[in-house]
Order: C-alpha cells, then sequence, then structure tokens
C-alpha cells in the first residue's frame, strides 16, 4: 500500500512561523489594486437594470418615432394603457356577457373572451378606441397618427387576446401586438 500524504503543511520553526495578521496584511493592497484597476460596471453587471443603468440614454419612449414627451400625441404610458385594458374586461365580462347575455363567467370563460374580442375589434376599427381606452385619455394609432385600417386592428386584436405579445414591448412601450399590426397607443 502507499503511504498517504499529510494534507497539513510541516509546522515550522519559530523563525519560519508568520501570523496570520501579517498574511492578510500582504494580501489587502493587491486586493484593493485589483478593484481600483477593474472597469466600472462590467456588461454582466447591467443586465437587470438594463442599459440605462450602463449610462446609456435611449432617449424617451416615442422618440424614434417623432413623437412629443409629453401631452397630447405623446406615447401612452403603462399604467393608462392597463387601466383602460381592466375597464374594457370588466365592462365584457359584468356588463355584456353576465346582464345582456346571461352567461356565467366562471362556467364558461371563454364567452368573456370572445365578447372582449368582438368589442375591441369593433370599437378601435370604427372608432380608434375603446371604453377603457376613453376614459383613460388613450387611442389607437397608425403609425402615420390617423385610425388604424381593419386588417391591422384584427391582428393586434388576436395577438392582445393571446395575452403574451402584449407582454414583450419594445423601448418606445410598444407591444409586439403593436409592432405587428404597424400600430401605437397615444394620448389625446
Amino acid at each position: 500500500m502507499s503511504k498517504q500524504r499529510s494534507r497539513r503543511p510541516a509546522k515550522a520553526g519559530a523563525a519560519g512561523r508568520t501570523s496570520t495578521k501579517a498574511a492578510e496584511g500582504a494580501r489587502k493592497p493587491d486586493a484593493e489594486a485589483r478593484e481600483a484597476a477593474r472597469p466600472e460596471p462590467r456588461w454582466t453587471q447591467t443586465w437587470i437594470g438594463g442599459v440605462r443603468s450602463a449610462g446609456i440614454d435611449l432617449g424617451y419612449p416615442g422618440e424614434r418615432l417623432g413623437l412629443p414627451e409629453e401631452g397630447p400625441e405623446s406615447i401612452a404610458r403603462y399604467g393608462r394603457r392597463i387601466g383602460a385594458l381592466v375597464i374594457d374586461w370588466l365592462i365584457c365580462t359584468w356588463a355584456i356577457a353576465q346582464f345582456v347575455l346571461g352567461v356565467n363567467p366562471g362556467r364558461s370563460p371563454w364567452v368573456p373572451a370572445l365578447v372582449f374580442a368582438a368589442q375591441y375589434l369593433l370599437l378601435t376599427g370604427l372608432l380608434g378606441q375603446t371604453f377603457g381606452h376613453r376614459l383613460m385619455g388613450i387611442r389607437v394609432a397608425a403609425m402615420d397618427g390617423g385610425r388604424p385600417r381593419w386588417f391591422p386592428v384584427l391582428v393586434r386584436t388576436i395577438l392582445l387576446c393571446l395575452v403574451v405579445p402584449a407582454a414583450i414591448f419594445d423601448r418606445d412601450q410598444r407591444g409586439l401586438h403593436d409592432r405587428v399590426s404597424n400600430t401605437m397607443v397615444v394620448r389625446m
């Protein structure tokens, strides 16, 4: 059998002993020098905060589209958009599905979704906005600023009902459903 080597270092005599404090003190300047030499921030350190945390200015939402930063015809922010969606969903679920059609949304959950899609398609196609949009002071606009055409509204409605495309958005706060249908949601 082979002899096993000891993992402990051999004990040094009195002259060869060093204190742990002295060893730590010798390492501190090297560690500080490495920290000072490290460039800030590294790209891997900024992925959570996005490119703005790396010091890159992207401008305001809608700047690339030539829209104002605030006021009428500026990009609608998420608070207004979510508020409009909640209002539309409540109208479709309670007012139309339950009271007009007499359907219990708990037993047939697809009926409110179909009512939502129908009202969204009709109102956005005809007026450029739904009831919720009107109450929140926003509207759906084509990229030229006018009312969107029927086919883009149909595509936008289908993607909005799928939910996931609406959750994927760009720096101009346009969801995937907006980008595919070539529309944007602006303030009135």
